[in-house]
């Protein structure tokens, strides 16, 4: 929340990118306040619009401070959007508790704090063009977390027992705010569930090895990736290591849905001409469009596609996004398949065949591109597994 204007990728975004193109293109002019709404909503109610630079550190790097949720007392909109919040700024604060009292202020116990909906006001966003371009808390509440009343904060603000000021109450059940999410190694470690299955235990030359990679998202109470989801990266790769330790990359076999080549790595797929439109780059026919992601591995994500039809990673300028959406929604179930022909110069001994479920905020070609801090783009492994099989000839 603090890094919510500050975080080197939404700075660049918004001063490189989603500004620049608010004067560019009257369709999308709204972003110029619009992101700040949610980023450094002190800003945004007091007028800085656009704000300063980072480095100018105004109020604006406060980004989401305190005072800010504390204030919320409910939403314009029964499913909240695009910072629908309504604000009640004075010496009263508003929490999840009736009991709560402070030497500094007025306090006050507010339901609205304690709802899906609260989250809703930021975390789910409507592009100019009416697409749903952030929809974490609807992915909840279509999913089963939210019939069975699980809610946002359950998960992202762990309770433990203890105080949340020295002169409070102790308590058994203090909320963290510490908000772990997609930026968080910890976080993510483990959010899917990885196995690998072959009925195959030894293996010739020539021969052919099937295989299975069954993922299962089991914790989160959202699609994964969620949030921004046009420029997450969530992929899979499998390898086999072979006895003498060379790595031979297996491309996962094709299922045939409608958008399906969006899925699968191509080293030869350009995207996100956008950004040289926005820069002013002569001649820009785009960059790599998954990256550093190795050609035929899956890819679990729902592509951005703006008004000139082409994928981006600008989602105030998407038009459509609904061409396919192949992320892995609460406790659903994906398979992948491969198949793969041993080589017949493979040598003798254990191979090992390797799973890996990794993750990037951004695409690897988007963070080069912009310059990004190379821990912006740098894969993070979200889970692993392997099996073992025995080459004889």
């Amino acid at each position: 929340m603090s890094k919510s204007f500050t975080h080197a990728w939404d700075e660049v975004e918004y001063f490189k990118l989603a500004l620049p193109q608010s004067e560019q293109v009257k369709e999308v002019a709204g972003v110029k306040a619009g992101c700040i709404g949610c980023h450094s909503p002190l800003a945004f109610l007091t007028g800085d619009i656009p704000p300063k630079a980072v480095k100018e550190n105004t109020r604006a790097n406060e980004g989401v401070s305190c005072e800010i949720c504390h204030y919320i007392i409910g939403s314009t909109e029964d499913e909240p959007f695009n910072f629908s919040y309504i604000i009640k700024a004075g010496r009263e604060k508003y929490g999840n508790r009736s009991d709560a009292k402070s030497p500094a202020h007025k306090t006050a116990f507010s339901e609205f704090m304690r709802s899906p909906e609260f989250c809703a006001t930021c975390h789910d966003e409507q592009s100019p063009y009416g697409a749903w371009v952030k929809s974490t808390y609807r992915e909840w509440k279509q999913g089963p977390y939210a019939k069975e009343g699980t809610r946002c904060q359950d998960c992202h603000m762990y309770y433990s027992e203890g105080k949340s000021a020295t002169t409070g109450k102790k308590r058994s059940d203090i909320a963290h705010h510490i908000f772990h999410g997609s930026h968080s190694k910890s976080k993510l470690r483990g959010a899917i569930d990885l196995a690998l299955y072959t009925n195959r235990k030894e293996l010739s030359p020539g021969s052919k090895l099937k295989l299975r990679a069954v993922l299962f998202n089991g914790k989160a109470g959202h699609k994964v990736p969620s949030g921004s989801s046009e420029e997450r990266m969530l992929w899979l790769e499998v390898w086999a290591i072979d006895s003498n330790g060379k790595s031979h990359l297996l491309k996962v076999n094709k299922k045939g849905f409608p958008g399906e080549e969006f899925t699968i790595a191509d080293p030869n797929a350009l995207a996100y001409q956008a950004m040289g439109e926005i820069m002013k780059i002569q001649g820009f026919k785009g960059i790599e469009r998954d990256g550093d992601v190795p050609a035929g591995s899956r890819i679990f994500r729902k592509p951005f596609f703006d008004p000139k039809g082409r994928m981006t990673i600008c989602q105030w300028y998407t038009k459509d996004n609904t061409k396919v959406d192949y992320r892995i929604g609460p406790r659903e179930t994906k398979i992948e398949t491969y198949t793969w022909i041993i080589p017949d110069d493979i040598p003798e001994g254990e191979l090992v065949i390797k799973a890996n479920l990794l993750y990037s905020q951004v695409p690897s070609s988007v963070g080069k591109f912009l310059s990004l801090p190379e821990e912006e783009y740098s894969p993070i492994l979200v889970n692993t597994d392997s099996l073992y099989i025995k080459i004889v000839k």
